[in-house]
Formats: structure tokens, sequence, C-alpha cells
């Protein structure tokens, strides 16, 4: 079996990589030469645990192989995914002109059935849009060619992306057509074996299982950050009351964790997405409004703590950070919460200095000379009148207490998620802050 993922980032990596993984050849496919030109050398766009070596194995193995050109590498395919980027409009919606532009790719380039399949978040009716796209490009060949689309929404989580393709809660699949489903079946079989489902519905429903699963997990991370604020207020702990709400098997223990708000390519996106497109049907997610603008909020919540701490007067003072990715074990710095955090220290006049274990270059191409660039995690903290931990690394969990306390001018620290005992750093003599907790 052969097949075609067009993009190369994220998703179309991921998928790409995995799929080939089970025998099929594969080709990824993107028009940015310098991108493949350097995924042939074995460099990497994106940091995700266990991802290169499968690349590179692949790669020996022949099965799966990089290129700019879609129409050289487009016959025998049986289906091509569509992975490309769909970045917010100015007005929340998503933009779809890279995936129309594939779709009119594929209808120029097929020379034979295939399926056409969105792996791309999209909104509802995409798929139609994309089918429209091709038939086309066909028709303007005076083409008899036919094809089917499908839609097969991606839920992987960044950091374990690759366990979560290798071994899926699910898999999404809306199809049109006997035959695509019949493709499908034959592509996911190595996936499923072990029992994992493999569900088919309507293209519409699949579109709207993505956009419906991110936003319900958005809802209630936003939630709980609401609850933790409001327990900060009245003296509760919030430790203690995620405990009693998340040993509800209806509730559950997942997405209860208060912080610093969330970030990402997935939740921020597609929950402005799913709201636009109810405004366009005249009927407004009242709830998911409110998710939006609690997170946009809660992006806020550090920085006025410090701001608190400090009197209004951060102008002159350095600030150490642990953490710049939206989530540990990934370089993706997009809607993450550290740059807000560092974009009104800066406005306020405050200098950080920062350390991530993998997301600093992509920092740095955000934010160019705003922020100081550590080596070592204690070297944030080094001369620093504030610590603040913004993303829970793993070497963040248990730091050595009495190196900070040398290192900082203050023995300060605010914790954006959480992972420190308030005892046990008011023991090492610390000035404690957290979110939803009491000081003790």
């Amino acid at each position: 079996m052969k097949i075609a993922i067009i993009g190369t980032g994220y998703v179309g990596l991921v998928t790409g990589t995995c799929i080939a993984e089970t025998g099929v050849d594969v080709v990824c496919v993107d028009i940015d030469e310098k991108k493949i030109e350097n995924l042939k050398k074995g460099i990497l766009p994106i940091y995700e645990p266990g991802l290169k070596p499968l690349v590179e194995r692949n790669v020996e193995k022949g099965r799966l192989k990089f290129s700019t050109n879609l129409k050289a590498n487009i016959d025998g395919c049986e289906a091509v995914f569509i992975a490309v980027g769909t970045p917010p409009d100015e007005d929340g919606s998503a933009d779809l002109k890279y995936v129309l532009a594939v779709a009119r790719e594929i209808g120029e380039s097929m020379t034979d059935y295939l399926v056409a399949i969105t792996k791309s978040t999209v909104p509802i009716e995409t798929s139609r849009k994309v089918k429209s796209a091709i038939q086309c490009e066909l028709d303007k060949r005076n083409s008899k060619l036919t094809f089917d689309v499908a839609s097969n929404p991606e839920f992987l989580k960044e950091g374990s992306a690759v366990d979560d393709f290798m071994k899926p809660d699910r898999i999404v699949v809306g199809v049109e057509s006997e035959r695509a489903e019949k493709i499908m079946k034959r592509l996911y079989k190595p996936f499923i074996l072990n029992g994992h489902p493999l569900l088919f519905m309507d293209i519409p429903s699949a579109e709207m299982t993505k956009y419906a699963a991110n936003s319900l997990l958005a809802t209630k991370i936003s939630f709980m950050n609401d609850i933790a604020n409001l327990c900060e207020i009245v003296g509760a702990d919030v430790d203690s009351v995620r405990k009693g709400i998340g040993s509800d098997p209806r509730i559950g223990s997942k997405f209860i964790y208060p912080g610093a708000g969330y970030g990402g390519s997935c939740f921020p996106k597609d929950v402005k997405a799913l709201v636009k497109t109810g405004l366009e049907r005249n009927y407004p997610l009242r709830i998911l409004e409110a998710v939006e603008a609690v997170n946009n909020d809660q992006k806020q919540v550090l920085f006025n703590k410090l701001n608190d701490y400090f009197g209004g007067r951060l102008g002159g003072k350095v600030i150490g950070l642990w953490g710049l990715s939206f989530k540990p074990n990934t370089d993706d710095m997009r809607e993450a919460p550290s740059l807000s955090l560092i974009e009104k220290l800066t406005e306020a006049g405050a200098t950080v200095k920062a350390y991530d274990p993998v997301a600093m270059e992509e920092a740095s191409r955000i934010m160019d000379n705003t922020v100081v660039y550590c080596k070592e995690m204690y070297d944030a903290a080094d001369e620093a009148d504030a610590l603040v931990l913004i993303t829970e690394w793993s070497e963040f969990r248990t730091p050595n207490y009495s190196i900070l306390s040398k290192l900082l001018k203050n023995r300060v620290v605010f914790d954006g998620r959480n992972i420190y005992d308030p005892s046990e750093m008011q023991e090492n003599g610390f000035d404690y802050h957290c979110i939803g907790r009491p000081k003790r």
C-alpha cells in the first residue's frame, strides 16, 4: 500500500512516520524546500519524544520518503492525507487556504482513484469544500477520474504523540462510501489489533468530534482555573477540591489541574473556531465563550501575583522563569502562557531570565532578544528577585533548595502549576505563591 501525506508539521510527520512503521510506503510532501532537505538529513522540524529514531529507521528501510513534488509521487497512492496548517483568522475562524490549495493540487495531479483525507483540524463542511476543489481541477482536465473524501481527525497529545498514534484511544473516520471505508480499514488495521476502536461515521460528525473533544477538555481546564481562583478568595485548597471531585467517575481526574492557562496548537484555536461556527449559524456557544474568556484572564494571574508582591514596582526587577513551552516534552510555543507573562513583565520594565530544556530556540525565534536565555535551570535563578515556574518539566520537580536559596536575591517562588508542596517550601525558607491553595 502507498499513501502520501501533505504537510510535514507536527501532525503530518507523526502520522506519516507511524503509518510507515506498519509497512506502508509513505511519501511526505511539503512546499518548504529547506524543511524537506533537513528531513532527508535526519533533521526534524519539531521536538517529539521517540519520533527521530522512528523517522530514521523508516527512511533507512525505504518506507518513508520526503519530497516537495506531489505530482511526481502520487502514482499508486490509494490515499492522500491533507495535514497542513489551519491558522485562525482575525475573527477566530480557521483559515482554509492551505487545505484548499492542497485539494486543488490533488485534483491537478491524481492519476487514479484515491481517497483524499482531511487530517488537519477543520470546521464542519470543509470536506465538502475539499471535494469541490478537487472536482473543479478534474473538470478543467476533462478527466473522468473518481475519488472520495474522508475526515480523519487527529487526537495526538504533544509530548506523547508517537504512543498516541501507535496505541490510539480511538480512531475516528468520517466517510461517504464503502470503497473509502474499505481503504481506511486496511490502512488502520495494524493499529486496532489490540482492541482499540475504529469508529466510522458520516463526515460532518467526524469533523465535529474533533472540535467537541478539544473544547470539552478546554472547558474542564477553564472551569478548574475559575474554581482555583475562588478557592484563594474563600481560603479553600484547590488540591483537596480536585481530589474530591476527581474521584467521581462521571468527572474523572484528568484535565482538572489548575494552572496558568492552556495554550498550544489545538485548544485555543479550536475553541475560537467552534465559537465562530456557532455565531455563523446564529447559535452562540455561551459556555465556550466563557471558557475562552476565563483562559485569557488566567494567563494574567502570575503577572498579577508578581505585580502585587512587588507593590506594582517591577521596573528593574529580574525575574527567573522555569519553562517556556506550553507544556512539557515539546518545543511548541504556540499560545504558551509564558508569552503573555513575558510580554507583561517586559512592558513593566522587568528583565526575564529563562530556561527551558528544549524550547529556547523556538522561543528566541518568536521573541528575538526580549529574554535572557540560560544554559542551565539554576542560571535563571541567579541574582533573580523572584523565580516563576510556568511549565512543569520533570527536571523542575525536585529542585535543590540549598542552591536556590544562595542564588535568589529573594527567597520567593511563584508556582504556576502547583507542583511544589507548600509546607516543604515553607520549611526551606521560601515565600511560596501558587494557584488556588492557601498560604501556609
